[in-house]
């Protein structure tokens, strides 16, 4: 360690400041070690050396050196040491430091819902995974967490076998998709196979001896055969930069396999020759001559991601021919700045030009995809996006109406808080409910969500009084409600339903039919049953009827009067 130390600070192009961050580092980290034994102090080198080596710059060299610095509950320890990283450094580097912190809130979901053992739902996933993006809104914290995730996989052997799992769930889960969007093809391959190998070992094993020969045999031909196809562009007088093959990921050749009933000889991907030429021109050029030379298995296979790049950016042609001795091959044509990007995604624009400075400027680095959105999570680990500005009231209705209507306080991280407190993105929130809780004409002024304005409304628009009525009973009364109201429009209420005389649960107006087993009168003691078709029905309650109803269902019996009280 003390040569990476070294060498980073020498190869710097400010080696004075370099040097005093890792001053300050020794001094913070002092022996502290992580779950995996590697101390904090080797973690922090190592970040630094994979971000100096993707060509990034000083400020963000010297953040990656310090990501871990400000990883403490207590919030005035944290300010502190922010507060010194500006002082003593730059305030660019304190804000990278404070986001990095920040981005361990999106472990909780994954933590607890293994602490329980319980599958990270597909839905959950992509909602942490924009959270990810939500907290980060810089590049190069998104970067220095890939980086760290790196090293952490290079250690995960020393992790309990429990943790060893969440953490490589987490990476399959977030961190390859997070990869895979900014295009960074190489970070990708790291991150899936190192998680593939520890959270299914026996799969794994099976894929890497399976594909093992393959792989070396593929790579043998190839290499005989490069100079092969060398000549032919040459006499085409195509001008290449490099032709070279990769093999694809065991994750991602896994993935294939899935979908191809688990046969090798359906994956003709797995191995693929990558043409980089000069220009776009010559890309098209050189897909002619290949077919010129070698048949095409299938148009279908030919894809032009030149003309439509992938969603994350990624452009080149792709085409699957027959070789020599009806070997099958994929091959990849592309430009030098196509082949880049392809490896290092929203990091090529700067990969590899050492000599260029990059600005300073948050401008460069800024990534926002949900500038109006929150995610937030509740105790047992979902995630709740919700409106910028959203407070527990919105977060309440958004996890049930009930729950919504009968809201009485809030927590957040165990800390009671105001109703209208804007939320923020990773926060734990505790709803705490009271049957006997109202909404309040108030919850309207600060509330975000149509869905709580809406059911706030609604709640305020009923009486008080059938508050003290269990839900499903209230919820029928108000649909008995607004079928009197339209059936009083097309006609005139039967004499026998006589609504405005008789009250249920003490509540006046409800729309009431008249049982005929034992045709009820003014002044018989009644009782209301609410049956699934006709409503409200009125039994005197000696009714024989109405006895074998109660006592099946004791539920649906709603107190009833001829007068109030």
């Amino acid at each position: 360690m003390p040569n990476t130390i070294q060498k980073l600070i020498k190869t710097s192009k400010n080696p004075k400041l370099m040097g005093e961050i890792f001053d300050f580092a020794k001094e913070f980290y002092r022996d502290k070690k992580r779950s995996s034994g590697e101390s904090y102090l080797e973690h922090a080198t190592n970040v630094a050396l994979i971000i100096s080596d993707m060509g990034l710059d000083q400020i963000t060299i010297a953040a990656a050196i310090l990501h871990d610095i400000a990883d403490t509950n207590n919030l005035a320890d944290k300010k502190s040491i922010l507060e010194t990283i500006v002082k003593k450094f730059d305030s660019d580097i304190a804000g990278i430091v404070e986001k990095s912190s920040e981005l361990n809130k999106i472990y909780y979901s994954t933590r607890i819902r293994f602490q329980e053992e319980k599958i990270l739902l597909k839905e959950n996933a992509e909602n942490l995974r924009k959270m990810f993006f939500a907290i980060a809104k810089d590049l190069r914290v998104i970067l220095i967490d890939l980086a760290s995730r790196i090293d952490g996989l290079n250690h995960i052997e020393k992790l309990p076998a429990k943790m060893q799992k969440s953490y490589a769930t987490e990476t399959l889960e977030i961190f390859v998709p997070v990869a895979n969007r900014l295009g960074l093809g190489e970070i990708k391959r790291k991150l899936e196979d190192s998680a593939f190998a520890y959270l299914y070992p026996e799969k794994f094993r099976w894929l890497e001896s399976s594909t093992k020969e393959k792989y070396e045999q593929r790579q043998q031909y190839l290499k005989q055969y490069l100079p092969h196809i060398k000549k032919i562009l040459k006499q085409e007088s195509i001008t290449f930069s490099n032709i070279d093959y990769r093999a694809k990921s065991y994750w991602s050749t896994y993935q294939k396999l899935l979908t191809h009933d688990m046969d090798f000889e359906k994956i003709y991907d797995s191995f693929a020759l990558r043409i980089i030429v000069d220009d776009v021109a010559d890309c098209y050029k050189t897909l002619g001559i290949i077919h010129t030379y070698f048949k095409p298995i299938s148009f279908e296979r030919i894809k032009d991601y030149i003309a439509k790049p992938k969603i994350n950016g990624y452009q080149s042609l792709h085409t699957t021919v027959v070789l020599e001795d009806a070997r099958i091959f994929e091959i990849q044509i592309r430009t030098i700045q196509m082949n880049e990007e392809a490896e290092h995604g929203v990091c090529a624009h700067w990969y590899y030009k050492e000599n260029k400075q990059i600005s300073k400027s948050l401008e460069t680095f800024g990534i926002d995809f949900y500038p109006e959105n929150i995610f937030t999570f509740t105790p047992k680990g979902d995630v709740i996006m919700l409106p910028k500005g959203a407070t527990p009231i919105d977060f309440a209705y958004a996890i049930h109406s009930d729950v919504g209507n009968h809201c009485e306080s809030a927590k957040i991280e165990g800390k009671i808080v105001p109703l209208s407190e804007p939320l923020k993105n990773g926060d734990v929130i505790e709803i705490i409910t009271n049957k006997k809780k109202m909404p309040s004409q108030d919850w309207l002024k600060f509330v975000k969500t149509g869905f709580a304005k809406a059911n706030v409304k609604k709640i305020l628009a009923i009486p008080a009084s059938l508050f003290s009525i269990p839900g499903f009973i209230k919820k029928k009364f108000v649909e008995i409600s607004q079928t009197g109201k339209k059936i009083a429009v097309k006609k005139e209420e039967p004499k026998q339903t006589r609504p405005n005389q008789i009250y249920l649960a003490g509540q006046k107006g409800m729309l009431v039919n008249m049982a005929k087993c034992c045709n009820p009168i003014s002044g018989d003691q009644v009782k209301a049953y609410l049956s699934r078709h006709r409503a409200a029905v009125l039994h005197k309650i000696s009714c024989q009827n109405f006895e074998k109803l109660s006592k099946n269902s004791p539920e649906k019996v709603v107190e009833a009067s001829w007068h109030q009280g």
